[in-house]
């Protein structure tokens, strides 16, 4: 049973493959009372088989369900991992951030999964073209203290004329906090009087985000 998945991938491909299955295939083994696909079943459906929740799991959440052990949870890890950076590389492509959604495309590999709340800067040429992006700060579930001289000295120090601020909301809520909305006053203010463009401030959830500018809040 457990070398099914296996041979199926084997034989037709890893797109037929279930969830289950392909969590399987990376576990390699079950226990001596299930096997691997069984396993599979019973931690995916503990997760309401949804598998960024999976996903966010540490190592020792991971081995809190019978039957992962060390072993195991290395493995669902590394994969996982493998697939975000994945993402990430896939991001290098874009190299404009001429809209909200380019902005979100670009910036959710890195802040869309994260339990914490993080704070990044995109630094844009003239035309759009993106330069750099920086993480400013990384605070906790809800929160994130931001300096606005370090976000202005990354700013100038690579030479863009414009900007995009991003932060993620772990909660999964992308509306505006009041503290996000002073923030973004805040930073339209500082970046005007150096005469650097901030086009945008992005809320990034794990589905979708909320743009500033998009609502007519900058």
């Amino acid at each position: 049973m457990a070398d099914q998945p296996r041979e199926k991938l084997k034989n037709y491909g890893s797109s037929i493959l279930s969830d289950s299955e392909l969590l399987a295939i990376i576990i390699r083994s079950g226990s001596q009372t299930e096997n691997a696909v069984d396993l599979s079943k019973r931690l995916l459906r503990s997760l309401d088989f949804d598998l960024n929740r999976l996903m966010r799991l540490s190592l020792s959440e991971l081995m809190q369900f019978k039957g992962i052990g060390l072993a195991k949870a290395v493995g669902i890890t590394a994969a996982f991992e493998i697939g975000r950076r994945s993402k990430v590389s896939n991001t290098q492509k874009i190299n404009v951030a001429n809209s909200s959604m380019q902005a979100y495309e670009l910036m959710a590999p890195h802040l869309a999964l994260l339990k914490e709340e993080e704070f990044w800067i995109l630094c844009l040429s003239n035309s759009n073209k993106v330069i750099n992006k920086y993480q400013i700060s990384k605070g906790g579930i809800t929160e994130t203290l931001v300096d606005i001289r370090v976000v202005l000295r990354k700013i100038i120090a690579c030479g863009a004329v414009k900007a995009i601020a991003v932060h993620n909301h772990p909660s999964g809520i992308a509306c505006p906090s009041n503290a996000d909305k002073k923030l973004t006053s805040k930073l339209v203010e500082a970046t005007q009087i150096l005469d650097i463009k901030l086009l945008d401030h992005l809320i990034v959830t794990e589905n979708t985000y909320f743009s500033f500018a998009d609502e007519n809040l900058m």
